[in-house]
């Protein structure tokens, strides 16, 4: 199974939607949330090159010469889903053989950025989190509605709630 940063964040967010997500019902191109976002994204850094594709991954942009990824982001309401996507960003490059990584996330309406390192402790967990999205993911089982006041402008609220 190839994970990527939306598995890494779905899984933080809710369990349920990552294992949607991974089965292949995505709800997502029909939320103003997420075509909102991706504008946010792509009007920021405009002169750089955007969506790097590596394996299942897509980096916002890279500053090859710092070695740095920026992760753009339109709001830090989740920004413990958003720490936890760069450092698997991270590790899929270490993975690669780039050493020496550092990530940058960036609220561009918020005016702010957070600089996140990728630690031993970091990679420990993250093999955790990566054993327990591949338990999820090929469960036959659904995981629970968390029934949490952002569900109600989930893109799949209507597969959750809406009998």
């Amino acid at each position: 199974m190839n994970i990527s940063g939306t598995h890494i964040a779905y899984y933080f967010l809710c369990k349920r939607k990552l294992w949607l997500f991974a089965n292949h019902i995505n709800m997502e191109q029909n939320s103003d949330l997420v075509s909102y976002g991706r504008y946010i994204s792509d009007s920021t850094y405009q002169k750089e090159k955007h969506e790097i594709k590596i394996d299942s991954i897509s980096l916002d942009f890279y500053d090859g010469k710092r070695k740095i990824i920026h992760e753009i982001k339109k709001s830090d309401k989740m920004e413990i889903l958003h720490i936890w996507q760069v450092r698997y960003y991270i590790f899929v490059l270490e993975s690669k053989g780039i050493e020496g990584v550092t990530a940058i996330i960036d609220y561009p309406k918020l005016k702010k950025r957070i600089r996140v390192k990728f630690e031993d402790k970091s990679r420990e967990k993250l093999n955790t989190i990566i054993a327990e999205i591949k338990d999820i993911c090929n469960s036959i089982d659904t995981p629970p509605i968390i029934n949490k006041p952002f569900c109600k402008k989930c893109s799949y609220y209507e597969l959750c709630y809406i009998e």
